[in-house]
């Protein structure tokens, strides 16, 4: 076991294990501390606490001190900074006609390094941009491509729901999501109807998988070769949410399908779940991150 706290460095981020070194430190408290992109200002979004030694990646590094007044001032003049910044390298994006999205822009608490986060749809040869960019700031630089994502998490926005993005106010990280989720779940396989603001699958088909998937385990499933108290017959419909199948028997087939529980009916044979090939190609893209 080992005690400490979980400090978070941007809005809804991922959550970063840092030794307390004694001191004791509250939900929301503003601490200093070194990372992997140099010393860095976070939010304590777990107080200080024993966890599992499998959950933590070492070493673990020691927080540097607890946020102090000048701390604060210098963090708010960084992100005035970076509005300036931003403003620069758009500026410099559109001189060397480069096919990229400039996102967002960070500076380091030390200003040690400024990080542009862009988006393209390949490659880019940005070495010329990086050059002039530290000729203006006069520190490390970084450009850091991201993706559509990552774009939606840091800028916001509203759903198809009308609620704010998932991951803009309380997904830390993206859960996998796949066409198999959304076919499962009954859903049309229409683009527009299944892909989120971002262009890819909605996070949301993830939070109901797991119910679908035990309901699936119980109810038979299209094509299935069933008996029920009128006869045998095949399954043509079915509503997981209520449990209620609609099933063509075999000793009237021209006559409309009967409507049974799930309970009502023993599965002879069951059936799959099928995707076409080329439907899933043309969908495979809304996978990607």
């Amino acid at each position: 076991m080992a005690y400490i706290i979980g400090v978070r460095f941007r809005e809804v981020g991922k959550i970063y294990y840092f030794d307390p070194d004694g001191h004791e430190f509250n939900k929301g408290d503003l601490v200093i501390v070194e990372t992997s992109r140099g010393v860095e200002c976070g939010e304590v979004a777990m107080a200080n606490r024993m966890i599992p030694d499998d959950e933590i990646t070492y070493p673990l590094k020691k927080m540097i001190r607890k946020a102090t007044d000048e701390d604060i001032v210098r963090v708010n003049e960084n992100r005035e900074k970076e509005k300036k910044a931003f403003e620069i390298c758009a500026q410099k994006i559109n001189e060397h006609r480069l096919k990229m999205k400039l996102i967002n822009v960070e500076y380091t608490f030390d200003n040690n390094k400024i990080l542009f986060y862009f988006t393209a749809d390949g490659r880019v040869d940005f070495r010329d941009l990086v050059k002039d960019l530290a000729y203006v700031f006069r520190t490390r630089i970084e450009l850091r491509q991201i993706g559509v994502r990552d774009e939606a998490k840091m800028l916001g926005g509203l759903g198809i729901c009308g609620r704010p993005f998932c991951c803009k106010t309380f997904l830390g990280d993206f859960q996998p999501v796949s066409i198999r989720m959304a076919k499962e779940q009954g859903m049309s396989l229409n683009p527009v109807k299944i892909s989120g603001t971002c262009g890819r699958l909605m996070c949301c088909l993830k939070y109901e998988q797991e119910a679908y998937t035990d309901l699936l385990k119980r109810t038979p499933k299209i094509g299935a070769f069933v008996s029920t108290p009128d006869g045998k017959g095949n399954v043509v419909d079915v509503n997981l949410i209520t449990g209620i199948l609609s099933v063509s028997l075999n000793k009237s087939p021209d006559a409309a399908p009967h409507t049974y529980k799930v309970s009502d009916v023993t599965v002879i044979k069951d059936g799959q779940i099928k995707i076409d090939r080329t439907e899933m190609e043309k969908l495979k893209k809304l996978e990607k991150n």
